[in-house]
């Protein structure tokens, strides 16, 4: 049999007016007889035609009032009203036909009381009937849920959610006092300690956090409170990104974790933020990555007159280019935005589109980042991480840019893994020219994981937790740090303004996560359990160990020596240095090894410039790795190449 809910509109409209069509009459009958205390069929006769006029006279009435325009579904205690003044209406109306026709002559006023009593019973209570019904049939083949708030962000998600077709609401948590057991749009409220209740009870397959208003922190503990309870969490967004007034269905999302971090954003400050950037040519390298485009988003908001964007990927200079001119246009911005497909290692090219467009800030975010693939690739990862920075310092140095912030990074600091290293040797670079010009201002901002980066761990595991698992981990001691791409990229425009020459910043990135911790509570928080002798279809989480020049642990500071700066999440740490002279002789020497793809020499040179680097490798290679460094510092340090045209 066709669900009464698959119907059409029209049919369900036919249906309640067919249902008032039978039973207005036979509400009329029943008032007889309780107004007469018996059955007899001379009486019925006698207020027949008021009888077949009861219908007929309220029906045009509710249709006009619109009671057959509500969805059954949605009704809540508002309906009431409107049946009280649509009955009311049509008894008064069938009254008056009844006085002008009879002169009431053989009738009892008290029938049209009664009637009017039973009526408004029969309306009301057939509307709600039928609405349980409907949710009834709703419930068997909707996601059931439960909004955790009651407020208004909640009361609008369950109207949204009833519009749709995928979730049914069927109770409201909230531990305010005055909402205990209160039932808003028909659905109850509970409070939280009652949660475990709630989902037998009602069959909950998802908790809908529908507090917007909460800051991260307070979020976060709730959400620790959910987890032991195996169903799915959703969350809604902050209020402030409710500009609409609204919460739809498409604005709840999965838990992401920024919300398991509980960090709160700190307000930017506005004047460090565009000091660099407002009415200036802005440059960014690596302008389609992860920290580029965000970067760039961020800059053409605050209307530089002009960015350009240097990348070696087409396709993503094409997407970040589309993207900007929507924004450009979006908010009329008038910035022109210019992209140019290059490599930071043409120092020629880079020297003239600086000058060029006279740019004033750059923010140099080109590099390769992934641990493995660079630790299996040493000499493009030295070339693009060490000899870019190089080549696009020395067109900076040439074209006299103001400002030059490099995008670091923690694997910089007690490098086991040549990215690290790289990294670590292109600030070095940067330090070593702040000490042999004034022109340029050389800055570093060194920060940890960003969330939703190419490579990023969580959305591998959402992916493994979607198929089922295995959720494949390297260790289960394994911890990093963790920020959002927004919230990094907006420290690092604000890091950049306050550079005086050669400085190294560091983000306060909060407390490091435990990536095993995080994995369980992903699963958790998926509604599903980690596999286990007491849960064996859970999901599986497999420690594959660590990839190649892994770390366990991260840092991001070398020594201890850092101090604050005027803004609460950015430090200014003092790091080593090395001069230039020094730093040019290593150079020379890891050019040649890697035209030669020597890649035993360029470890070497490795381990002589960056002093702090130990390659993750067994006991025999670390106690040869100290043999080679130690060969390495004593060898004489002058150049054994002639100057190149490239380090000059």
């Amino acid at each position: 049999m066709k669900l009464i809910i698959d119907l059409s509109r029209f049919k369900k409209q036919l249906i309640a007016v067919t249902a008032d069509l039978i039973f207005l009459p036979l509400t009329f009958c029943l008032a007889i007889i309780l107004r007469y205390d018996v059955v007899n069929l001379n009486l019925f006769l006698s207020y027949f035609w008021i009888i077949v006029a009861a219908p007929i006279v309220a029906i045009p009435i509710f249709i006009k009032i619109g009671l057959y325009r509500a969805v059954i579904r949605f009704i809540d205690q508002k309906i009431v009203y409107v049946v009280i003044f649509g009955v009311t209406l049509s008894v008064a109306v069938l009254l008056a036909l009844a006085g002008l026709l009879t002169h009431m002559a053989g009738v009892s006023r008290g029938v049209f009381g009664i009637y009017w009593v039973s009526a408004l019973t029969y309306v009301v209570a057939s509307r709600f009937l039928a609405r349980g019904v409907l949710l009834h049939q709703m419930g068997r083949r909707y996601t059931r849920v439960a909004i955790y708030g009651a407020g208004k962000a909640g009361v609008q998600l369950a109207s949204a959610l009833r519009a749709g077709r995928e979730y049914m609401p069927v109770a409201f948590i909230d531990d305010m006092k005055e909402l205990r057991d209160a039932t808003i749009s028909g659905i109850k409220v509970h409070p939280s300690n009652a949660l475990a209740d709630v989902i037998e009870k009602y069959g909950v397959n998802e908790i809908l956090l529908a507090m917007p208003a909460l800051n991260k922190g307070e979020q976060k503990k709730i959400l620790n409170s959910l987890e032991h309870l195996k169903v799915k969490i959703k969350v809604t967004p902050p209020v402030e990104s409710l500009v609409s007034g609204e919460l739809r269905v498409q604005d709840v999302r999965d838990i992401e974790i920024e919300d398991l971090l509980g960090r709160d954003q700190v307000s930017p400050d506005l004047s460090l933020i565009s000091s660099c950037i407002i009415g200036k040519s802005v440059m960014v390298t690596g302008a389609g990555g992860s920290i580029g485009s965000e970067l760039c988003r961020q800059i053409i908001r605050l209307k530089p007159s002009r960015l350009v964007l240097l990348d070696m990927s087409e396709f993503a200079l094409y997407s970040i280019k589309q993207e900007l001119k929507s924004i450009n246009e979006g908010y009329e911005l008038g910035v022109n935005i210019l992209p140019f497909l290059g490599s930071v290692l043409d120092t020629e090219k880079c020297q003239r589109i600086l000058q060029s467009f006279s740019v004033e800030t750059l923010y140099h975010a080109a590099a390769y980042k992934h641990v493995p693939l660079v630790e299996h690739n040493p000499i493009e990862g030295v070339r693009n991480n060490v000899f870019g920075t190089l080549s696009i310092a020395k067109a900076a140095m040439a074209a006299h840019v103001k400002y030059f912030v490099l995008i670091s990074t923690d694997k910089a600091v007690r490098p086991t893994n040549v990215m690290g290293t790289t990294k670590r040797l292109a600030e070095l670079i940067l330090q070593a020219f702040t000490r042999e010009q004034s022109h340029t201002r050389f800055c570093m901002v060194r920060f940890g994981n960003v969330l939703g980066s190419s490579g990023s761990v969580v959305p591998l595991f959402r992916r493994q937790i979607e198929a089922g698992g295995p959720i494949t981990l390297t260790h289960p001691e394994i911890t990093r740090y963790f920020m959002t791409i927004p919230e990094a990229a907006q420290l690092v425009l604000q890091a950049g303004a306050m550079g005086t020459g050669g400085d190294v910043f560091v983000l306060d990135m909060g407390e490091p996560v435990k990536i095993m911790d995080l994995a369980e509570r992903m699963i958790h928080l998926s509604g599903l359990e980690v596999k286990s002798k007491s849960a064996p279809d859970g999901i599986e989480i497999q420690h594959v160990g660590l990839r190649p020049g892994e770390k366990l642990y991260e840092e991001l500071l070398i020594g201890g020596n850092v101090e604050g700066t005027e803004h609460p999440l950015i430090m200014r740490a003092e790091e080593s240095e090395v001069p230039w002279q020094d730093l040019k002789n290593i150079l020379e020497e890891m050019d040649l090894a890697c035209n030669n793809f020597n890649f035993e020499a360029l470890r070497n040179l490795l381990l002589r410039a960056v002093h702090e680097y130990v390659p993750q490798c067994g006991i025999e290679d670390l106690i040869w790795t100290e043999q080679q460094r130690q060969q390495a510092t004593s060898q004489d340090k002058s150049p054994s190449l002639q100057d190149t045209n490239f380090l000059t």
